[in-house]
């Protein structure tokens, strides 16, 4: 049995597909289904908001299970009694297997019940199997402190006032799908705050999706034939993002700013900036790259 606790695990690197977004369908207007106890239901037309966007405000712990597993169920039950004891510290989303098929491949699950932590859209721990609720508390203790400070909170200040309106129309825009509405409504929001990190999140990770999963899906292969093509590389570069390949797309551009100049070598290093901001800056492998691209540039 694995012992839950905080770690970044390479494991999870590939854990959040977020491609599989690229075909969400729009929200047909019906409550989620098929929740566990406790648990807000996750779908393909909620996962955005609710998971990915909601991490920038409090860790989001999604646990995957099935009704026809007693230990999901039995899990599910502990984590809502936490969830509901920690008074919003942290979001407790609750992914069906059986129902959510296409969400459960994102997070990469072999064995019911998976839970995965996140936070400011990236995985940050993970484990399989029923855990004791002493090691849960603990678990759960560990993945606040590792968070503390570091994202913007949750959907009430401590006065208890609403969360903004403008905040919950955007989450409503990315609820239903409209990409497009949703980027531009944080993006009212960053014109009137612009150190409010819920929008500055969201514009990103939306932006990066509507851009990344445009590209085709033989985007590296087509890159690897011809190394010096800009548009490739740059497509490639995203569509490696897509599938958690982090280095190798830092890796990808680096290479390819040593290659060119002028106009061309900014346009690289202004597009490997962006992918970095997509991470935590403390992330290895965003530190490695950083330090990469300055060695390649002086």
């Amino acid at each position: 049995m694995t012992r839950p606790g905080p770690r970044i695990s390479p494991a999870l690197a590939g854990a959040v597909d977020l491609s599989a977004l690229k075909q969400r369908p729009a929200s047909s207007g019906a409550g989620p289904t098929g929740g566990a106890p406790g648990g807000l239901a996750v779908t393909e037309a909620n996962f955005e908001a609710e998971v990915l966007v909601r991490s920038n405000e409090v860790p989001v712990v999604v646990l995957l299970w099935s009704p026809r597993s007693d230990s999901s169920v039995q899990l599910a039950e502990v984590l809502s009694g936490l969830a509901q004891g920690d008074g919003g510290k942290w979001s407790l989303a609750t992914v069906n297997v059986d129902t959510t098929p296409r969400v459960a491949q994102m997070f990469g699950v072999q064995a019911v019940p998976t839970v995965v932590a996140l936070a400011a859209g990236q995985p940050l721990s993970s484990f399989e199997g029923m855990q004791p609720p002493e090691q849960l508390r603990r678990w759960v203790d560990s993945l606040l402190e590792a968070t503390a400070g570091k994202l913007s909170g949750g959907g009430q200040d401590e006065q208890g006032e609403q969360a903004d309106p403008e905040v919950e129309r955007a989450r409503t825009l990315l609820d239903e799908g409209d990409f497009d509405g949703a980027r531009a409504a944080y993006q009212s929001i960053l014109d009137a705050d612009p150190d409010h990190q819920e929008a500055k999140g969201a514009v990103r990770q939306i932006g990066f999706l509507q851009r990344a999963t445009t590209h085709p899906q033989d985007a590296v292969a087509i890159a690897d034939a011809s190394p010096d093509d800009l548009d490739a590389a740059l497509a490639a570069a995203d569509v490696e993002i897509l599938q958690q390949n982090i280095e190798a797309a830092f890796n990808r551009l680096i290479a390819l700013v040593k290659r060119t100049a002028g106009d061309d070598r900014s346009a690289v290093r202004t597009r490997l900036i962006e992918l970095f901001e997509l991470f935590d800056p403390a992330d290895p492998e965003v530190i490695a790259g950083r330090r990469n691209l300055a060695n390649a540039l002086y």
